[in-house]
């Protein structure tokens, strides 16, 4: 074993002295450094993870409309051809528009979605249904957990949707629409539990007074994650139909994901400075190790021992305090996310609500460990370790050996 890294265990042994507990505390500090910061950026990837599936669940993704934002009138044809593009699973006409929903005097404005009844099950994937099912037939609307709790409204109520049109309208009155309550959806997100009423496409083709067409066209893909496919699976669509406009839905969404990269990469570098500290720390403890040996290194260059040797020892002590706080950390942060959502139900059960879906819009708190984020993390925490530990080193290996053992 090389001297350097004798004398680095050496003084790794606890003596129950001030020097060992220090140690072991710039070690717990390395450990909740790497821990938090692990668990934050699993959180945040899980969150942009939750967030793509819901809005591949729940929204189309590729929306086809006319430029101009004109009514397309020949929406079977266009349906009936792009289904033929390898890759897309079905394709659905659209009618979108912002109502108002009336029940009991509780007054809403969600938006309302009127799709093809027949391609409903294929082109809209809403998640748990907690009552009823999902049929859009006749006069049946389909909506949220949080929207029917906000209306009161349970499976086999009526409900009064007012068209948007009596506010352009000046010569003619739209008169509301009373709808059946078919069934209530739960996918787990509040934007689309509380935001959005499904129902036909005759449905909103009457509260938009149109006697056809439609505002767009919905399509669902095989992998639409996948990007390379997918783009060109775009490319495809957009030449089949050049007089049209086709948005993806990563474009549709792209601030959404913006902000959640950008908060997780602001996160991450806030949550650095603990770890800097804890890094500091084991400075510290590597400037009162060498106060306290000074006759031992002294000693050790007296009898011919270098610099080098010297200096590398403490530059070990102190990598092998990181490299075993980051360590711990990484399996620290493993037993916090795997139990993460326990723990939340209990500090909620204690009254301390960390994730309500009302802020958060989600109903349980995701996440995702990504090994090279693991990695990344490890690495420079150990990279700035080592060179933290390279001062109090260098200053050890500098010292004279006739002062330092005067000093004793």
């Amino acid at each position: 074993m090389p001297f350097s890294l004798f004398l680095a265990f050496k003084y790794l042994k606890p003596k129950r002295t001030v020097t060992s507990v220090v140690t072991l505390i710039s070690v717990i500090g390395v450990v909740l450094g790497v821990a938090i910061i692990i668990i934050v950026r699993s959180v945040m990837t899980g969150f942009g993870d939750m967030w793509q599936e819901k809005i591949l669940d729940f929204k189309p993704h590729i929306t086809i409309r006319a430029i101009g934002g004109a009514v397309i009138q020949d929406e079977e044809s266009i349906c009936r051809r792009v289904e033929q593009i390898e890759g897309v699973l079905a394709a659905s006409p659209s009618v979108e528009t912002r109502v108002l929903v009336e029940n009991r005097r509780r007054v809403v404005a969600p938006m309302l979605i009127g799709v093809d009844a027949e391609r409903a099950q294929r082109v809209l994937k809403l998640g748990r249904m907690a009552a009823g099912d999902l049929n859009l037939r006749g006069d049946n609307v389909v909506i949220g957990v949080d929207l029917a709790a906000e209306l009161g409204l349970s499976v086999g109520d009526e409900l009064l949707v007012y068209s948007p049109m009596n506010l352009v309208s000046e010569d003619e009155l739209y008169f509301p629409e009373r709808l059946i309550l078919a069934g209530i959806y739960d996918s787990g997100q509040r934007d689309f539990d509380s935001g959005f009423v499904l129902t036909s496409l005759a449905v909103a083709r009457d509260l938009m007074g149109m006697e056809g067409g439609v505002y767009s066209i919905h399509l669902k893909t095989v992998e639409p994650a996948n990007h390379e496919r997918f783009n060109q699976l775009v490319a495809e669509v957009d030449r089949l139909l050049p007089g049209y406009m086709v948005r993806t839905w990563q474009e549709i969404d792209r601030q959404l994901f913006n902000a959640l990269a950008v908060e997780k990469n602001m996160m991450v570098i806030l949550l650095m400075f603990i770890t800097v500290v804890a890094i500091f720390c084991v400075t510290n403890t590597l400037i009162v190790l060498t106060v306290q040996k000074t006759d031992e290194i002294g000693l050790l260059k007296a009898l011919g021992f270098s610099s080098r040797q010297v200096m590398g020892a403490f530059v070990i002590h102190g990598w092998i305090q990181c490299l075993a706080g980051t360590v711990l950390g990484i399996i620290t942060a493993l037993l916090v996310l795997h139990n993460l959502q326990t723990l939340v139900d209990l500090l909620a059960v204690m009254g301390v609500e960390v994730f309500p879906k009302n802020v958060y819009g989600l109903s349980r708190i995701p996440w995702r460990i990504v090994p090279s984020e693991v990695f990344d993390v490890s690495w420079s925490v150990i990279l700035f370790c080592t060179f933290a530990s390279f001062l109090p080193a260098w200053r050890a290996s500098r010292k004279d050996p006739v002062a330092a053992l005067r000093k004793e």
